[in-house]
């Protein structure tokens, strides 16, 4: 939704509004990510229990609810108020939207979530540009009041688009609880240790590390134990699986804190406006938006290991000319690398997030949509609170004044520029070694599309329930319900299966 890019821009309008500090500012714009972060793991649960669509509608409602709150807040409290709801819709959102896509068009699914990549890229692309102009000639509150018709059009087509989809609903099932508060507090208060830590220094927030450490390791024994477990253990097993999150984590480490530090240090040492800097980054967002739905059917046909090995590699290329950058190394430095990344990333968008739904069960499809922007989002974060501390390192080992800070604004010190170029490379290095680790595991990545392939059997399932079809009992075929996935398997003249379910999958 535009709000979630635009809000940046309309920051400095509400702090005059509302006569707030900089920690409030900070706040307006942390509690959607933690609420967001927090729980992706409950809302793909919710998904896959209550069903995916009904879960996506009641997310979009739910944001659109939470951006009116926004729009006509009287304080920056309430406003805070709405920006946590907005994360907690937004998680089902998120979720429910690439459920839905696994779920309709099942190993196929690369191609619709290169679209959908192409389409959230196509918001943050515009976000700010029309937030900004909101701000200088309306008001930063039409930020969120525009998500409202926006709403109205998603749910609109859901709703009409239901009877193609309802096949794949799941059932309705008991909701782990106890593990749902656990995993929310845990993620929780990981998330606000990752992002506080760059602020206050980490023993300021060890608490939350502690905090985080103990509810997740109660949790995941509580899921060990339990008969209806939030999140199935069993599930990282599944070796294609557990390496498409890691390579998650670690690829979308290196993007988030690449472009982090490169927009910092092009304004601050090379000298570049914002604008100017959001200009220059251009060339990447272009390429995600022509290349990630190609990709995304590419890897459909081929298989993603061959994108998600090479799309982190060119990537760090692309990085690795960031080293470069100064005031005169515009062409020879800057734009090639970031062509190289925005291609890089396009190779990687659709076919990574395709992989980490299409290797888990069907009907934990929602399930497996929060794990992977779970790990995303926590890569994210840690990313900028690690390559944070490099730079502080680098930074303090190349300069003497205790008074200069890195990237800072307006300062033309000598010693600032070379410590800041210093710290900067150091961090593009760190980065571009996280996307290779990233390249790296995906190589042990095997799962190959093949024709006519069948589902795996799943290892952590419940026992099916056989029964004869009702029309024909002494017909030689009986229907096998694996909650929302259906296939049609040979039996005995006795009803019993002649073998383990086998075929395609019915969404």
């Amino acid at each position: 939704m535009a709000a979630v890019t635009a809000i940046n821009v309309a920051l400095p309008e509400i702090r005059r509004d509302f006569g707030i500090g900089f920690g409030a500012q900070q706040w307006i714009m942390l509690s959607y990510s933690l609420a967001l972060a927090s729980l992706y793991l409950v809302a793909g649960a919710l998904d896959d229990r209550l069903g995916r669509r009904r879960m996506f509608i009641v997310g979009t409602a739910g944001f659109a609810l939470a951006s009116s709150l926004a729009g006509i807040a009287p304080s920056a409290s309430v406003l805070v108020l709405a920006r946590i709801l907005q994360g907690a819709a937004g998680a089902l959102l998120t979720t429910g939207s690439l459920s839905l896509l696994r779920s309709t068009f099942g190993d196929e699914s690369g191609r619709a979530i290169g679209i959908w990549a192409t389409g959230t890229g196509a918001v943050a692309l515009g976000g700010p540009p029309l937030g900004g102009a909101l701000v200088e000639w309306a008001s930063w509150r039409w930020i969120f009041f525009l998500n409202v018709p926006l709403a109205i059009v998603a749910i609109s087509l859901a709703w009409v688009a239901h009877r193609g989809i309802a096949r794949a609903e799941p059932p309705r099932s008991k909701l782990d609880v106890l593990g749902a508060g656990l995993v929310a507090l845990g993620i929780g208060s990981l998330t606000y240790g990752l992002v506080q830590w760059g602020e206050q220094g980490f023993t300021h927030v060890a608490w939350a590390f502690l905090l985080a450490g103990a509810s997740l390791g109660v949790f995941i024994v509580h899921e060990g134990r339990t008969r209806d477990p939030l999140l199935p253990l069993p599930l990282f097993r599944r070796r294609d699986f557990a390496l498409v999150n890691v390579a998650t984590f670690l690829i979308y480490s290196a993007v988030a804190g690449s472009t982090f530090f490169l927009v910092l240090f092009l304004q601050s040492v090379v000298g570049y406006t914002p604008f100017q800097t959001g200009l220059l980054l251009l060339p990447s967002t272009a390429a995600i938006l022509l290349l990630a739905a190609r990709f995304g059917r590419l890897s459909d046909r081929y298989g993603p290991r061959t994108f998600l090995v090479v799309g982190p590699i060119v990537m760090a290329a692309g990085m690795l000319l960031w080293l470069r950058v100064d005031d005169r190394s515009l062409v020879d430095g800057l734009l090639p690398g970031i062509v190289l990344y925005g291609v890089g990333l396009a190779m990687i968008v659709a076919p990574i997030t395709s992989a980490a739904l299409t290797t888990a069960p069907g009907r934990y499809s929602g399930l497996a949509a929060g794990i992977n922007s779970t790990f995303s989002r926590l890569g994210s974060l840690l990313a900028i609170a690690i390559l944070g501390l490099v730079v502080s390192v680098v930074f303090e080992a190349r300069t003497n004044d205790p008074d200069l800070v890195p990237f800072a604004l307006g300062q033309q010190s000598p010693e600032l520029i070379a410590g800041s170029t210093a710290a900067f490379h150091a961090a593009m290095i760190v980065a571009a070694v996280l996307a290779l680790a990233g390249s790296l595991t995906a190589l042990g990545y095997s799962r190959l599309p093949k024709a006519g392939e069948t589902p795996e059997v799943d290892e952590v399932a419940v026992p099916p329930f056989v029964r004869l079809d009702p029309a024909s009992p002494d017909c030689p075929t009986c229907l096998v319900r694996h909650d929302a996935e259906e296939v049609i398997v040979p039996t005995t003249r006795a009803g019993a299966p002649a073998q383990p379910p086998a075929g395609p999958e019915r969404p």
